[in-house]
């Protein structure tokens, strides 16, 4: 059963403070994994080793 009193005019100015902090929390969460991606690409990876007879050493190691 639905309630037999709806306002739903009412209803909407209740619920707007609470949807707009939604998208702004979807919004910051977005914005700070888009720089986390851009600040840890950095363009050296596994993929930069170094090949010697023995085995593959990273540029990285020690």
């Amino acid at each position: 059963m639905s309630a037999p009193n709806t306002n739903v005019d009412k209803q909407k100015r209740k619920h707007r403070p609470v949807l707009i902090g939604l998208v702004v929390v979807v919004f910051f969460a977005l914005i700070v994994f888009v720089l986390n991606m851009s600040f840890s690409v950095d363009g050296e990876g596994p993929l930069d080793a170094v090949i010697t007879d023995d085995a593959p050493v990273l540029k990285n190691d020690p």
